[in-house]
């Protein structure tokens, strides 16, 4: 698989194994509103057709810049010299303090378990939280998550 060409602003959100389809939806609309490219990394939890996208909210898929990818290795093994910033609640560095450039990449793992671990590991120091004021929630929704830290990533780029 070819990599999708960045644009001159073109931020990127990678899905690693989404498994529910209404929150990839949501997040691809995210995607087309702010041309963000979207990365979806297989096994996905759902079809890519056209039927099982109208089911779950995707009618406006064909507005979305968007990839799927057999596995990590291959969609990193595409973009050897981008900048790569992972989602996770396993950190303690939060997202407001990283710096944000065109073209980066925002990786966020499944809905029921995040990121794998190996990952986290290897990619220790670009590992970015959403602090949260209550210690009884675990995470945010998938969505939510990837707008908050997108929406920062846009405003520090100047791209909206």
């Amino acid at each position: 698989m070819s990599p999708i060409p960045p644009a001159q602003h073109h931020l990127q959100i990678v899905l690693v194994e989404p498994e529910i389809p209404p929150n990839t939806g949501a997040i691809a609309r995210v995607c087309a509103a702010t041309n963000t490219v979207l990365h979806l990394v297989e096994p996905l939890g759902f079809k890519l057709d056209n039927a099982s996208l109208k089911r779950a909210g995707m009618d406006y898929w064909q507005h979305v810049i968007w990839h799927t990818w057999p596995n990590w290795s291959v969609l990193r093994a595409a973009y050897p010299q981008a900048r790569f910033h992972f989602l996770t609640t396993k950190t303690d560095r939060p997202y407001t303090g990283a710096h944000f450039e065109p073209n980066d990449f925002l990786v966020f793992g499944r809905e029921t378990k995040g990121l794998p671990e190996s990952l986290l590991r290897e990619n220790a120091a670009a590992c970015l939280t959403i602090p949260m004021a209550n210690e009884h929630v675990r995470s945010l929704n998938l969505a939510t998550a990837a707008a908050i830290v997108l929406f920062e990533a846009l405003r520090q780029v100047r791209a909206l």
